[in-house]
């Protein structure tokens, strides 16, 4: 659902999904061929939340920006399910895993992966092309190729995906009463 807030509202290109259990309200910018799955929350009340294209914003997502401020998604950025993002940027190709949490005015480099379940802290900043996880998140190794590989791989399965949802939706389905 698309909600406009003290006279903000979304900003949503045509080849971007959106499941309309999704809640995306005030000030938030989607770009092209993204995917925002079901469940999702995108706070743009006092803040401005930007995803460029390419990116997937997985199911039970929440994003938020700091007051006055821009949460910065960087294009082809796959955030996994139950990630909270409050954080100021994150570049471009960049993965952040199931559960992780970029806190306020954390930033994420380019191509780094936050595993999941990784805290990255207040201020907090990744650098571009490792691989970090914990609490507060450390970095474990270099981003290998291997891993490039295989976010490529799931990242055209969301864009594909995107376009699959606005090709045939969905259609919900009313279970019959029992007899």
């Amino acid at each position: 659902m698309l909600f406009r807030f003290d006279g903000r509202e979304p900003q949503i290109q045509k080849t971007a999904y959106v499941s309309e259990t999704a809640q995306v309200i005030g000030d938030v910018v989607i770009g092209e061929r993204c995917y925002i799955g079901h469940g999702a929350i995108l706070r743009g009340d006092y803040g401005r939340i930007v995803i460029g294209d390419g990116s997937a914003i997985e199911e039970g997502v929440i994003i938020h920006a700091p007051p006055d401020s821009v949460n910065d998604i960087g294009k082809k950025v796959t955030v996994g399910h139950g990630a909270i993002l409050h954080g100021s940027r994150i570049g471009d190709g960049a993965v952040i895993g199931m559960g992780a949490v970029l806190s306020i005015l954390s930033e994420v480099g380019e191509g780094a992966i936050v595993a999941e379940g990784g805290i990255v802290r207040f201020n907090q900043s990744v650098p571009p092309d490792k691989v970090v996880g914990g609490n507060p998140a450390e970095i474990l190794r270099d981003v290998r190729d291997s891993d490039r590989l295989l976010w490529d791989y799931g990242k055209q399965l969301y864009i594909d995906l995107a376009a699959k949802y606005l090709d045939i939706g969905m259609e919900r389905i009313d279970p019959d009463p029992l007899e």
